[in-house]
């Protein structure tokens, strides 16, 4: 199963997330893939949000080794202090935040290596036993995210997007992909043919139970 979490900006997507890779840890489900937290610092200023903090940037945390690289940079702050690159893929695709195309080919890296890992992962046997080496079951790709540049100009995380593209296998038997509402169609269209079984999920109890039942767990 493929599911499309998606949710207003900064609604704690990425929280959420965490706080399930955690979960599903606990029951023995590995995960594998990237979360992408937010860069926050306290704030008065006028980009604050409710509770008094501003966004600067964006990490990437590579799964499940929990390596964290600097992703993005809010764009007026790269051209600020000189680290905007008008030739990148963020830059001609005009988005908010400035990629490194540096960070992109680090990540893009690491779907490659879960790639390879997942070539050599065990298929169930004929009498459906699985290997019993915790490292060796399966687990739940995640993808935090896919956004204008992977699913409308086909860059980006072009090696999540590959792995994605395997569907459903031995390694990674369900995924997460974290879309924004206005992608979320086009992200459908992309994906439908690799996983006819996908649903969208919002972060909350709903979505958790969700998942945990296609991990084969209870709320």
């Amino acid at each position: 199963m493929l599911f499309l979490l998606t949710g207003e900006v900064q609604i704690g997507k990425t929280r959420w997330l965490e706080s399930l890779v955690t979960e599903l840890g606990a029951f023995g489900v590995p995960c594998a893939g990237v979360l992408a937290p937010g860069q926050w610092v306290p704030s008065m200023g006028p980009r604050a949000d409710a509770n008094g903090f501003e966004k600067l940037g964006i990490d990437n945390v590579l799964l499940p080794g929990g390596e964290r690289i600097p992703f993005a940079r809010r764009g007026d702050l790269a051209r600020a202090d000189g680290t905007f690159n008008e030739e990148s893929q963020a830059a001609k695709a005009e988005l908010a935040w400035h990629i490194d195309d540096a960070a992109i080919a680090r990540v893009n890296a690491h779907f490659d290596e879960l790639a390879v890992a997942s070539s050599c992962h065990p298929e169930r046997s004929a009498e459906g036993a699985e290997s019993k080496d915790p490292s060796r079951a399966p687990g739940l790709l995640i993808v935090d995210e896919l956004g204008r540049l992977e699913i409308w100009r086909g860059g980006g995380l072009t090696s999540a997007m590959a792995l994605l593209a395997q569907g459903p296998t031995a390694a990674f038997p369900h995924a997460l992909a974290v879309v924004r509402d206005y992608l979320l169609d086009d992200a459908e269209i992309l994906l439908a043919e690799a996983w006819p079984d996908h649903c969208r999920i919002s972060p909350d109890d709903t979505g958790r139970a969700v998942i945990l039942s296609a991990c084969e767990f209870g709320a």
